[in-house]
């Protein structure tokens, strides 16, 4: 089976920002949320197949790995 590479997205609110992470092989991935503080709060979470497409009417953008593993590790 191929795997394929996990695609990240945000979205900035008016006080804090989400990104989040998804394993399109089998749906799982991460959601961070970026309080105002710089906490940020880290949710596992298993999607269902139509997750871009919520993502895409939610109005989530792309965003880089990089920017998502430096809030994930801290840095960011």
């Amino acid at each position: 089976m191929k795997s394929a590479l996990p695609q990240y997205f945000k979205k900035i609110f008016d006080d804090y920002k989400v990104l989040v992470k998804v394993d399109p092989t089998d749906y799982t991935g991460i959601e961070l949320i970026i309080h105002p503080d710089g906490k940020v709060e880290k949710t596992e979470i298993e999607f269902d197949e139509e997750i871009f497409e919520d993502l895409e009417e939610d109005a989530f953008e792309n965003c880089s790995p990089l920017e998502f593993n430096l809030h994930l590790n801290g840095i960011g």
